[in-house]
């Protein structure tokens, strides 16, 4: 069984200690990196005071993302279905299949 590592990401101006896989350390330094950076911008661009609020902000701007890659890949998947069946139904009229 691999062993934990204990790591501290800081958030908000707030410390974190984790006990995670090390497999899992790089991507959740990057996650933190990127929340600090995005609430940074929205401090400087937005008149807001509370953590919480730019912590807020900062979730349903991560959140959106994951939900549009997931609406976009649908839509990429429903375009590549329909392209198929038609290249499956010219594939059979050319062969004289009904």
């Amino acid at each position: 069984m691999p062993e934990k590592l204990k790591i501290k990401l800081s958030i908000a101006d707030r410390i974190y200690p984790l006990t995670i896989d090390p497999s899992q350390e790089e991507g959740l330094r990057k996650a933190a990196k990127n929340i600090e950076q995005l609430a940074k911008k929205f401090e400087q661009n937005y008149a807001v005071r509370d953590k919480q609020d730019v912590l807020a902000m900062c979730a349903l701007q991560f959140a959106s993302k994951i939900e549009q890659k997931g609406i976009d890949q649908s839509e990429g998947a429903k375009e590549a279905i329909e392209r198929l069946v038609a290249l499956d139904r010219l594939v059979d009229s050319k062969l004289g299949i009904k």
